[in-house]
């Protein structure tokens, strides 16, 4: 940050993407900032330092992320976007779901697992287990793994993300917490393969209910939204993350915020 604040006038727009380390410096910058928030921000600690710098520009990655701190200074939602080539889409359906993801109470491996089992089909657990999720692992998901429905994958790299996503039926994604994106819907969309994914957070924004997959509430709809899936055009899920999840797209966004923000930098300037 103090190497940013040295060099600050060499660039027309600083974008921060560092949380709220650097709020303190920022009415201090020759030039216009903005920063991306891409946590939760339902959290005490950052309510508190919202309303000591509630002028500062700010970039949401969801609508539903502003919800806690609705009255600051938005500059735009830009969702994020991935490169078109990333993922290679898959046009044939797979006879398996997925679940990809940290094991954390509310990323709801168990629940997927319950939905797997209810439809009586193999579910594939590609997933890290944080130190601090440990005893979560060993109390609740650890006893669930003897099921014959579920293959235990563990952690996955990049490149074996495409082929696991890609050959699924469907992702189960049934989080319990206002996920401010969920970068593996799109992840998964790009790969052609739909999504099962329970309502909170950005979900509903991120998904196209009936296209790219299904928002749901609770079990029961979750197990029948899995078994509609099959219906579910593969091709479609692709055609939305061209159109709307691209890394592209999430540029021109940034490039629009950036030059609306120097012009009106501008217009205080000289008036």
């Amino acid at each position: 940050i103090d190497h940013v604040v040295e060099h600050a006038s060499q660039f027309d727009i600083i974008h921060f993407h560092t949380g709220y380390p650097h709020f303190a410096i920022c009415r201090y910058l020759p030039v216009p900032h903005v920063t991306t928030l891409h946590g939760r921000l339902d959290l005490p600690d950052f309510v508190a330092v919202h309303e000591r710098f509630r002028d500062l520009p700010l970039i949401s990655i969801s609508n539903s992320q502003r919800a806690p701190i609705i009255s600051a200074n938005w500059q735009a939602t830009i969702y994020h976007g991935l490169p078109e080539d990333l993922f290679r889409f898959y046009s044939d359906r797979g006879d398996y779901l997925a679940f990809l993801g940290r094991i954390s109470p509310e990323k709801g491996a168990d629940r997927a697992i319950g939905i797997a089992k209810r439809v009586d089909m193999p579910l594939k657990i590609a997933a890290k287990v944080d130190r601090a999720d440990r005893r979560y692992f060993k109390r609740v998901v650890e006893p669930l793994l003897n099921d014959p429905h579920v293959e235990w994958v563990g952690e996955i790299t990049d490149k074996q993300k495409n082929e696991f996503l890609g050959k699924a039926y469907a992702l189960l994604f049934p989080i319990d917490w206002p996920e401010p994106f969920g970068l593996v819907m799109i992840e998964a969309m790009a790969c052609g393969t739909p999504v099962i994914a329970y309502d909170r957070g950005s979900v509903p924004e991120v998904m196209e209910n009936g296209v790219t997959g299904f928002v749901v509430r609770e079990l029961d709809q979750a197990v029948e939204a899995t078994r509609r899936a099959h219906d579910l055009s593969r091709a479609g899920c692709r055609d939305i993350f061209e159109k709307r999840f691209t890394a592209g797209r999430m540029a021109d966004d940034c490039v629009n915020v950036y030059e609306r923000m120097v012009r009106q930098s501008a217009s205080y300037a000289y008036a």
